[in-house]
């Protein structure tokens, strides 16, 4: 067994020559029995690597193995151990929750009865059961995106591709997918690869995850890791006014977010800040430091250096912005 369930080296996709490629040398390995997130702005190239790593895409270049199985060349092999739910699928309008899941099973090898009894294990698992005999046409697009991660979590299969799997769902929806995930991490042992581009979700899933802009990986690793290697600062203060832009860069690093501007400081720092706000009757809020916080930190940090090496005479144009 190898070390990462998938290993990907230099990919590289273009849809269009003429423009700027969806995955520009992208390097990744995923480790086993976790779930593992890629998390992105919309654009950024996950749905391209869900793609490639589940075989329904070719790359331009680059290789990506599956269990240790060259997904580019053998494909047919890396399929039997997977499962994937695409983010641009859809249901049939014809069937009910029930069917799909049911149908989906049997296609997959499994028995009437078997496929009948998993199906409603999960139908129930993620809360259908009350329209499970109705036709997804006549449902939300909530209640349809919960049928095609329900297709996919029946699956017997060792790893699951999730692509954006609780867009359009509801909290209480996305919360009970949530469970789902976790139940099959811990019980049953899959691994689980999801794409997101929600800061909560990516912080009550993953085990580890991937920053991905503009086709490349920016960085890796827990949660934790990621938010102590950047941002060291502990603390955030959000500031609506009573403060100028440069008296708080004196404090510590600054950020402007809508009306607010957002201080990045220890705990220190934050005790001067607060007794100076009071001084000045002026409002802050004080919270710990998220992965929302140190996302839009690396990120905006790519984002800034490639448009100064574009403005820059004769300098590299970098790879832009991957589906």
């Amino acid at each position: 067994m190898p070390q990462s369930i998938i290993e990907a080296s230099g990919l590289v996709k273009y849809y269009d020559k003429t423009k700027e490629p969806a995955l520009d040398g992208l390097e990744l390995k995923v480790p086993e029995g976790k779930i593992f997130t890629l998390l992105g702005r919309n654009g950024a190239g996950k749905t391209t690597f869900l793609r490639i790593a589940s075989t329904q895409l070719l790359p331009t270049s680059g290789s990506v193995s599956v269990y240790g199985i060259d997904a580019i060349k053998y494909p047919k092999e890396v399929r039997g151990r997977i499962a994937i739910s695409p983010q641009e699928g859809k249901p049939l309008w014809t069937l009910n929750a029930y069917d799909h899941v049911l149908l989906t099973l049997m296609m997959r090898g499994e028995s009437r009865g078997e496929a009948s009894k998993k199906a409603r294990q999960v139908i129930d698992a993620v809360e259908l059961k009350e329209v499970e005999k109705v036709h997804s046409e006549e449902l939300s697009g909530g209640m349809r995106q919960r049928i095609l991660v329900a297709m996919t979590l029946a699956c017997d299969v060792e790893l699951l591709f999730l692509d954006e799997p609780t867009i359009g769902l509801d909290p209480l929806g996305r919360r009970r997918v949530w469970s789902e995930l976790i139940r099959l991490k811990e019980e049953e042992g899959r691994s689980i690869v999801l794409t997101t581009h929600y800061m909560d979700e990516a912080e009550a899933l993953s085990d580890e995850l991937a920053i991905i802009e503009k086709g490349k990986v920016l960085v890796q690793g827990r949660p934790s890791e990621v938010r102590a290697g950047h941002l060291k600062s502990k603390l955030r203060i959000d500031i609506a006014e009573g403060f100028t832009k440069a008296e708080l860069a004196s404090y510590g690093r600054v950020m402007e977010a809508g009306n607010l501007m957002r201080l990045f400081v220890d705990q220190k720092v934050a005790e001067e800040i607060s007794k100076e706000a009071l001084k000045r009757q002026a409002t802050i809020s004080i919270a710990p430091v998220t992965l929302d916080d140190v996302f839009v930190d690396i990120v905006g940090k790519s984002i800034e250096e490639d448009t100064v090496e574009k403005k820059e005479p004769g300098g590299p144009s970098k790879g832009g912005m991957g589906r």
